[in-house]
């Protein structure tokens, strides 16, 4: 792994950082955080990958919750940023393995970043409130949108990264929900992009 430091973050953040990043490659032979052909170049595809959804959050944000969190992308990701741009916002993580939650507990503990983790599923949570959900590689858009209704506030935005085929899920999701759409285009694959959804309602 070539360790990069993020643009307009302080030392210290990219320090937590690179820190996070070495539990990554020192956890990901036991518990398969990334895939293997991506661990090499885990700075582009999964951190600065992550990074830039906090560009995309309100600033009023009060509650970010990432959903799925697996090894902590986004999660982990924002909640160091969230350290140095806005530390009085709250992070909760939601991941139902077990040992991604122990990893994700070793990860905020080694970062010295806060956050809350909570090692159930999605649907048998209590609603979350969230001013900001997150959830990457987690699910299609459709499954997503009944995710937002449950635990997002009602004007809170949802930021689902999505790969090349992200038009198609949402032509999808038309079918049975009502939202409103901006389309970010990723910073890191061109042909990616970020779906951020607010008024998410059943059609």
């Amino acid at each position: 792994m070539n360790a990069v430091t993020l643009p307009n973050v302080s030392r210290e953040t990219n320090d937590r950082l690179k820190v996070y990043a070495e539990l990554v490659e020192k956890w990901n032979p036991r518990i398969n955080l990334v895939s293997k052909s991506s661990i090499a170049h885990l700075w582009e595809r999964h951190i600065a990958d992550s990074a830039q959804n906090l560009d995309l959050a309100p600033p009023t944000l009060r509650h970010w919750v990432d959903l799925g969190s697996g090894g902590g992308f986004p999660g982990i990701v924002i909640a160091i940023l969230l350290s140095e741009f806005q530390p009085d916002a709250r992070m909760t993580l939601v991941e139902s393995d077990q040992r991604k939650c122990a990893f994700l507990r070793s990860a905020l503990r080694q970062t010295g970043c806060t956050a809350e983790v909570i090692a159930d599923r999605i649907e048998d949570i209590e609603p979350l409130g969230a001013d900001v959900l997150s959830a990457r590689a987690l699910a299609d858009l459709d499954r997503l949108l009944g995710f937002a209704e449950r635990h997002m506030k009602t004007r809170g935005c949802a930021l689902f990264p999505k790969g090349a085929r992200w038009q198609e899920e949402v032509a999808n999701a038309r079918s049975r929900w009502r939202f409103d759409i901006e389309v970010a285009k990723s910073r890191t694959d061109p042909a990616a992009a970020i779906l951020k959804i607010s008024g998410v309602s059943r059609d």
